[in-house]
């Protein structure tokens, strides 16, 4: 019986979707450092972004919206500097 239970969980692991791309690797700044994600907010926005959700991932800003052009991006910024570490936009 955990034989079958066993296969069936890794069917269903294997029929599961992958992430698109993997996380980015962002410098490790200290926490003092960072800019608050209500600057970073503000700052994105002001450079067109329309930020439907921003979040922490790993050492990133990560955000999900679109961009001046309306199109839609996923891109992880430097928590510190705001510099683009990995961005996909649609195309």
């Amino acid at each position: 019986m955990k034989h079958y239970t066993v296969m069936a969980v890794l069917c269903l692991a294997a029929a599961a979707p992958m992430p698109a791309w993997a996380g980015a690797n962002c410098k490790a700044n200290p926490k003092a450092d960072w800019m608050s994600e209500t600057d970073a907010k503000a700052k994105l926005e002001a450079q067109g972004y329309k930020i439907a959700k921003l979040k922490i991932d790993g050492n990133c800003y990560e955000i999900y919206g679109t961009n001046k052009d309306g199109k839609k991006v996923e891109i992880y910024f430097d928590t510190k500097s705001l510099d683009v570490v990995k961005a996909e936009i649609e195309k």
